[in-house]
């Protein structure tokens, strides 16, 4: 026994070599990195997200040959029951999901259309409940899973002028911790990692704006804007072995930004 756990330890110290990883939003940013972790881990990942020439970018990074790129809406059930399907055959039954799909859509909520509102939280939330829902009964069946969301410090800290976004992910935090209660006592554990600042696909004409990037950084204490990467390595941690008593809770990624609101305060002598 003593044997088995060193080597596991020492080979296989996250516990993914083997598993079954889905990653919706695979195509590009977050879910890119986090799909190459997971494969870099020994997992066999299945990757899924509309935009196809995003996956097959995708697909070359991705170490090893037992993946799976999936074409899949995750607002349209049939788009998920397919994907699953074809998942399913390839490598097995899901062991782990990483919900990282999301769009944004800027605006003031005095004069954001339904349409827009309605968009934002079919992908951000919806979605994820919908994937959560189809890759967490072949979790439940096998006794064991990880479900790890992606939502934002936006999500408890509104952000005005973002349209639905921090109200969906919001939702997510909520929705995670509902699945962790509900789900746990069958094996299944659902946590939650939420970015700050991250330079991605969707955030990259923020920061191709002239200074936006240092002004940021300034603002946080390590300096710098997180990359795809450093969110990559919390979910990896959350989706593995190594997190088997974590369960309902949240890991934030902001470099310490969010622990900074006191130094708004005016402090005379001190400023």
């Amino acid at each position: 026994m003593t044997q088995n756990i060193t080597e596991q330890l020492s080979h296989d110290w996250l516990g993914l070599a083997g598993r079954v990883c889905v990653v919706t939003g695979g195509g590009g940013g977050i879910g890119r990195a986090v799909a190459v972790n997971l494969a870099n881990a020994g997992a066999h990942v299945a990757v899924i997200d509309r935009d196809e020439r995003g996956l097959e970018k995708t697909r070359a990074e991705l170490p090893g040959n037992r993946h799976v790129v999936a074409p899949c809406d995750v607002t349209d059930t049939n788009s998920i029951t397919a994907a699953s399907e074809t998942i399913e055959k390839a490598l097995g039954p899901a062991n782990v999901l990483v919900n990282a799909a999301a769009i944004l859509r800027p605006g003031t909520l005095d004069n954001l259309s339904l349409a827009e509102w309605n968009m934002v939280i079919s992908v951000n939330l919806t979605g994820y409940f919908l994937c959560a829902q189809t890759f967490g009964r072949q979790m439940r069946k096998q006794g064991r899973g990880s479900l790890v969301h992606v939502a934002s410090i936006a999500g408890s800290h509104a952000q005005g002028k973002s349209g639905a976004y921090s109200v969906s992910k919001a939702g997510v935090v909520m929705l995670s911790r509902q699945l962790a209660s509900e789900w746990g006592p069958e094996g299944v554990r659902s946590n939650v990692v939420s970015p700050g600042m991250v330079i991605t696909p969707m955030s990259q004409a923020f920061y191709d704006t002239p200074g936006v990037t240092e002004r940021r950084s300034a603002v946080t204490p390590m300096r710098r804007i997180a990359m795809p990467q450093d969110i990559a390595d919390a979910v990896t941690f959350l989706a593995s072995d190594r997190a088997s008593y974590i369960n309902g809770d949240e890991i934030i990624v902001d470099g310490g930004f969010t622990r900074t609101i006191m130094n708004l305060v005016p402090r005379p002598g001190h400023d």
